[in-house]
């Protein structure tokens, strides 16, 4: 009789132990899940959130084997929000240097140390942009200020003389100073080119036919003055024959 008693006893109090150790071990597996899926439709312990609601996006972390999910307002840097029909998702961007991206293949900001381009983040602006903070711009931020310079010399072939039409140029730079200088000097001065009437003939060429000329007025004179003496020297000996 009394071995029964004290067996139903340790019966019960076994029971007991085991009915409040399965209560601390929910109550703990409640607390672990609750702080984890705070923001969640459904969750899992081992895995996170499962489901957002509608407006949140759900990102995914590997750990070790598995991944652990959660729902945030913004997905981070790296990662893009795309909206599906039945969860949204935080996707990753495609190119490793992008801090952020519209899609998979647009990036919309660069990490530092580069610019970015139509999308793409480069080390190094394309030929014909410009450098501009963490962009590269088709035109440039700070168009030159300065009043436009005096029209160059009319030149053609790198001659000043013997065309007819030639062309000269003007150019207008940045007149600020200090910081403004160093974030202009990126940009190229603005230009303008115009068509010129040039010198036809060069004065060397003008000088080279002026003395021709002389020259010819002098072979004649001395054609006329060798032709007078021997109409003359003719005369006189015709003269003194007779």
């Amino acid at each position: 009789m009394h071995l029964r008693l004290f067996a139903f006893g340790m019966t019960l109090l076994c029971e007991v132990i085991r009915m409040g150790s399965g209560v601390t071990q929910k109550r703990s597996a409640h607390r672990e899940t609750s702080e984890d899926c705070q923001s969640c439709l459904e969750c899992s312990r081992d895995n996170g959130c499962v489901r957002c609601p509608e407006r949140l996006f759900l990102f995914l972390q590997r750990k070790g084997m598995s991944h652990h999910g959660t729902c945030l307002h913004s997905c981070p840097n790296g990662h893009f929000g795309q909206r599906g029909r039945d969860v949204n998702r935080c996707m990753k961007c495609r190119s490793p240097d992008c801090e952020l991206c519209f899609s998979r293949d647009f990036c919309t900001k660069c990490k530092p140390g580069f610019k970015l381009h139509k999308g793409k983040c480069l080390i190094q602006c394309p030929e014909g942009t410009f450098a501009h903070q963490t962009d590269c711009l088709e035109v440039c931020p700070l168009p030159p200020l300065g009043e436009w310079s005096e029209w160059s010399v009319c030149v053609r072939d790198g001659a000043t003389c013997g065309f007819r039409w030639g062309k000269q140029t003007r150019v207008r730079e940045n007149s600020q100073s200090g910081k403004a200088t160093e974030k202009a000097s990126v940009c190229s001065p603005q230009r303008e080119t115009q068509r010129c009437r040039m010198k036809k003939k060069c004065p060397t060429e003008k000088r080279r036919n002026k003395k021709a000329g002389l020259g010819r007025k002098r072979e004649r004179k001395r054609l006329r003055l060798l032709a007078s003496v021997s109409a003359n020297a003719t005369t006189d000996i015709i003269s003194g024959g007779a």
